[in-house]
């Protein structure tokens, strides 16, 4: 999705957000959280252009801290022998109370971490929205494919009448 923010200077920013809709059909969300993340200049530049993808990536905790793998970021164009590796393991920045909350929840059965947004704040940085999930049934997945059908039907019928 495409949008136009303004950021504090009054300079209009061109960004796009990312998302991965296929976690809301595999999983049901229980909480959101906003994370920071830890990004190289060429990454940032490639985010703005709209290069990256979130089909793939999952979140572990390694030696405490929260880490989101195999998240493409393609490679910036301009970018000199600096530039970073597509698919490398990037940090996230979360509150103490908050990885403390995550990795409790996450030793329970049928729990993870998914990371579902990525997108630039108002004031020009990176964030990752990441939901604390549980992995949906196949008739739960049925559910939801006939709610997601009689919504388009509905909004077709009020399409006609208007």
């Amino acid at each position: 999705m495409r949008t136009i923010s303004q950021n504090p200077m009054g300079v209009k920013l061109v960004t796009k957000e990312v998302l991965n809709r296929k976690a809301k059909f595999e999983y049901s969300f229980i909480q959101m959280f906003e994370a920071g993340l830890v990004l190289t200049g060429t990454e940032v530049k490639a985010l703005r252009l709209g290069m990256a993808n979130l089909n793939d990536a999952y979140c572990l905790f390694e030696n405490g801290n929260l880490t989101v793998k195999s998240m493409f970021i393609a490679e910036y164009d301009h970018g000199t022998i600096y530039n970073h590796d597509a698919r490398r393991d990037r940090r996230l920045l979360l509150r103490k109370p908050e990885l403390k909350k995550l990795e409790r929840r996450v030793t329970e059965k049928g729990l993870t971490i998914v990371p579902y947004r990525l997108y630039f704040t108002a004031r020009g940085f990176a964030k990752l929205e990441v939901a604390l999930a549980q992995g949906k049934k196949a008739f739960d997945k049925r559910d939801s494919i006939k709610e997601r059908d009689s919504k388009r039907d509905l909004d077709r019928l009020k399409k006609i009448k208007l």
